[in-house]
C-alpha cells in the first residue's frame, strides 16, 4: 500500500519538530504588527541560536565590512526575512537527532545538504532571484524527507538505498518504487506542517520535478541544477544514488547553460568551506 508523506509526517513531528523560538519567529516575520525589536528579543532566548546567527552575520557568508554584535544590529544589517531563514536553517539541523546512524552517515547527509545549499545560493544570484538566502536554506533542506522516511520506514529506506547503488538508478525512482512516493513529496509535506513560506515548501517538494514547480518553478530548478553539481563534484553515492545526466529543462526555466558547471563549481567552495563551518558544529550534536 503506497505510504501517504502527509500521515508520514503526523508521526514525527514531535520527534522532528522546530525549536518553539523558530516557530514564534516564522508566525512573527509574517505578522506587519511585530517589529524587529520584538523579533530580537525572542531569538535572544536561545543563547546558542543567538550565537550562531551572530557567527554567521560576521561570516563571508554575508561579508558586511563591519561587526555585527548584536542580534538587533542582524535583523537591521540582514533583514527580517532573510534573518527567519537563518533561524529555520540552524534549528532545522538540530530537530533531526532521532535519526538511526546504522543506515545513513548524517555527516555526509548534511555536508551535502550544505553543498546543495551553497550552490543554489550561487547559483540564484546568477538567476538574478532576490533574497538568494533563502535558497540556501532551500537547498540545505531538499532531501529532509529522506531524514523522515528514516525514522518511520529505515528498512524500506534501506533497501532503496541498496537499490540504487546496485542499479544505477535515481534514489527517488527507487522509492516510488519501494514506497509509493518518494523523500521529496515527504519533505514537501514536513515543512507543510512545520507551516514554513509556500515558495520553499514547493521547492523542496518539486525539485526532482521541476516542470510542476509552479510559481516556485525556478527555485526548483535551482536546487535540482545545485543537486546534481554537487553530485559530480563529491561523486558519491551514499544517500543519493547515482549521478545522472542534465535534465535540458533546467537550461531553459534558469536560462543558464551547462558551460557555466566548471565556473559554479570552483565559485562555491568558499562559499561552501564558510558554510560548513557554520553548521558542522551543530550536526556533531545532532549525532
Amino acid at each position: 500500500m503506497p505510504i501517504d508523506p502527509h500521515e508520514l509526517v503526523k508521526g514525527v513531528t514531535k520527534l522532528a519538530s522546530l525549536p518553539e523560538v523558530c516557530v514564534r519567529v516564522n508566525e512573527m516575520v509574517d505578522d506587519p504588527r511585530c517589529s524587529a525589536a520584538s523579533i530580537g528579543k525572542v531569538i535572544t532566548q536561545d543563547t546558542a541560536l543567538s550565537a550562531q546567527l551572530l557567527r554567521i552575520s560576521n561570516s563571508a557568508f554575508f561579508n558586511f565590512p563591519s561587526q555585527i554584535s548584536t542580534i538587533s544590529r542582524a535583523i537591521t544589517v540582514i533583514g527580517e526575512r532573510e534573518l527567519r531563514y537563518l533561524v529555520l536553517a540552524m534549528s532545522a539541523v538540530r530537530s533531526f537527532e532521532q535519526v538511526p546512524a546504522n543506515v545513513i552517515n548524517m555527516a555526509t547527509f548534511w555536508r551535502h545538504s550544505v553543498y546543495v545549499g551553497a550552490l543554489a545560493r550561487l547559483i540564484a544570484k546568477r538567476c538574478h532571484v532576490l533574497h538568494s538566502e533563502r535558497l540556501f536554506v532551500a537547498g540545505l533542506l531538499h532531501d529532509v524527507g529522506l531524514l523522515v522516511l528514516l525514522m518511520r520506514e529505515p528498512e524500506l529506506v534501506k533497501k532503496a538505498l541498496e537499490g540504487a547503488e546496485f542499479s544505477g538508478e535515481a534514489l527517488y525512482l527507487c522509492e516510488q518504487t519501494l514506497l509509493g512516493c518518494d523523500h521529496a513529496a515527504v519533505g514537501y509535506a514536513l515543512l507543510k506542517a512545520w507551516n514554513l513560506p509556500p515558495a520553499l515548501c514547493d521547492a523542496v517538494g518539486s525539485h526532482h520535478d521541476m516542470a510542476n514547480g509552479g510559481e516556485a518553478r525556478l527555485d526548483a530548478a535551482i536546487i535540482y541544477l545545485a543537486d546534481i553539481i554537487a553530485n559530480k563534484a563529491e561523486m558519491s553515492v551514499d544517500y543519493s544514488g547515482s549521478v545522472v545526466a542534465f535534465d535540458p529543462l533546467v537550461w531553459e526555466i534558469s536560462g543558464l547553460s551547462e558551460e557555466l558547471v566548471p565556473e559554479l563549481m570552483a565559485d562555491v567552495e568558499p562559499l561552501f568551506a564558510e558554510s560548513w563551518a557554520l553548521i558542522q558544529p551543530l550536526v556533531r550534536q545532532a549525532k
